[in-house]
């Protein structure tokens, strides 16, 4: 008997595409055939990265990919027409390759599983018929709880129809949920008025084909966020999903991890390191690395900081810094990140705050400096900050940039009071509690599997 077929989409981008990849490993070690369906270019990059390839035998996750329509790595950096180019073009692509999979023997789909922002994808479930439908919410419940109360945010004068923030308040959906400002909604603070109009159609239309699912599963944990999944039931939270959970090592990067870091790691002292990466897409200015550069230097600390090449090689260290940080500090293009968390040498992570990065930190017991660039990170920020009070958030000066004085105070506040890293470790428990055998993640996921083979 042919083993229960599942096709997985995630939306393209790092971020996303990790989780729904741990997703799918969870569901193969249960003897599910998982096809994962990446663009062209995201295939081609996770390929390129991968040096073990055991997770992509045909027996265990099959990596295929389609074409996303668009010509240019600057097309695909644009949410407007990587958006646009989703619907237009790979609405179809899902189509032809689901109905060529369905006419190979023993191989037709019994599930899909596509990525909430993947709306069009549910749409071709329900056109072909698909008989199990489950969306994937990779973020934090609260984004997802933020993008169902849009219709609440237009009538309390909020936004507009079309999402444009009519005022910059502070805005908090219910009592222990994260504070955001409204001009840090998702879609407000992304690009021009224009591409922000489109983000908020594009996320309404996801949010609408959300209601043709299932079930919507998501990368979070009822304890870490008990007043979101009290206020949106039919989100059920599976997370943290981590390849610690199964024994492995991470898949879906788009870039080849450094592992000599962890060699260099060994030779630190216990809660000594500072780590610093700031995921797939923050930008910096020369100013704000330069700064950032000297700060760490300033710390007196050892630190360990992830420089993709997009940034080293088009801004600047400081004159003669490699020279006099010397040992102390070590530049990566890419870190093995949840094996650098787990390593006992960390001391904090300062981090762009993006979901899986908060997922791997709290799920470490790592309190957190947070430098949200964009998206959701502002809503994670708050929950590391305000909700949990595991990490401390910087101030920027009349500029915008946040300085090399502030970078340092932060740090020593944060490493000279114990409490954090006790909030931290108490966290730690819930969070990796909820996925071993009885805990709440790990009933909802087993009560997911046999309803997909029934």
């Amino acid at each position: 008997m042919s083993k229960p077929h599942i096709i997985a989409i995630p939306f393209p981008a790092q971020g996303h595409v990790m989780p729904l990849m741990e997703f799918s490993q969870c569901l193969a070690r249960h003897g599910f055939k998982v096809t994962f369906v990446n663009t062209e270019h995201i295939h081609k990059q996770i390929v390129n990265a991968i040096s073990d390839e055991s997770y992509i035998r045909h027996d265990h996750v099959h990596l295929v990919s389609i074409p996303d329509g668009l010509e240019s790595q600057e097309e695909r950096n644009g949410p407007r027409l990587l958006s646009e180019a989703i619907q237009a073009v790979m609405h179809q692509n899902l189509e032809d390759l689901i109905e060529k999979l369905n006419k190979e023997e023993g191989a037709k789909i019994t599930c899909l599983i596509a990525d909430e922002s993947c709306g069009w994808a549910l749409e071709v479930a329900q056109k072909l018929k698909i008989a199990r439908v489950v969306a994937f919410w990779p973020a934090a419940a609260a984004t997802l709880v933020l993008n169902f109360c849009i219709p609440k945010l237009i009538h309390e004068g909020i936004i507009e129809y079309d999402g444009t923030v009519l005022k910059s308040q502070m805005v908090q959906l219910a009592p222990k949920m994260p504070m955001i400002k409204s001009t840090n909604f998702v879609w407000a603070c992304t690009g021009n008025s224009s591409t922000q109009k489109i983000l908020f159609q594009f996320m309404e239309r996801t949010t609408k084909n959300a209601k043709l699912v299932d079930w919507l599963v998501c990368n979070s944990t009822y304890e870490m966020e008990p007043t979101a999944f009290a206020l949106e039931p039919q989100i059920l939270p599976i997370g943290p999903l981590l390849a610690s959970s199964r024994l492995g090592n991470s898949a879906g990067s788009l870039w080849p991890t450094d592992s000599t870091c962890l060699n260099w790691l060994d030779k630190k002292p216990p809660c000594s390191v500072i780590y610093v990466a700031f995921g797939s897409t923050t930008v910096f200015n020369q100013t704000q690395f330069q700064e950032l550069a000297l700060a760490l230097e300033l710390s007196n600390r050892p630190f360990l900081w992830v420089v993709r090449p997009d940034t080293s090689d088009n801004i600047p260290y400081p004159e003669g810094y490699h020279d006099r940080v010397g040992s102390n500090g070590l530049m990566v293009s890419w870190a093995p990140q949840q094996n650098v968390l787990a390593h006992p040498s960390i001391a904090c992570f300062l981090s762009h705050c993006g979901w899986n990065s908060t997922m791997e930190g709290v799920s470490n017991g790592v309190p957190f400096l947070c430098w949200p660039y964009f998206a959701d990170q502002f809503i994670n920020e708050s929950y590391i900050c305000d909700v949990w009070e595991v990490g401390l958030g910087f101030d920027k000066n009349e500029s915008g940039i946040i300085t090399q004085g502030e970078i340092k105070n932060k740090i020593e506040h944060l490493l000279g009071d114990k409490d954090f890293k006790a909030r931290a470790s108490k966290l730690k428990e819930m969070a990796m509690t909820t996925v071993k055998e009885g805990g709440q993640s790990n009933k909802i996921l087993k009560n997911l599997i046999e309803w997909i083979k029934s």
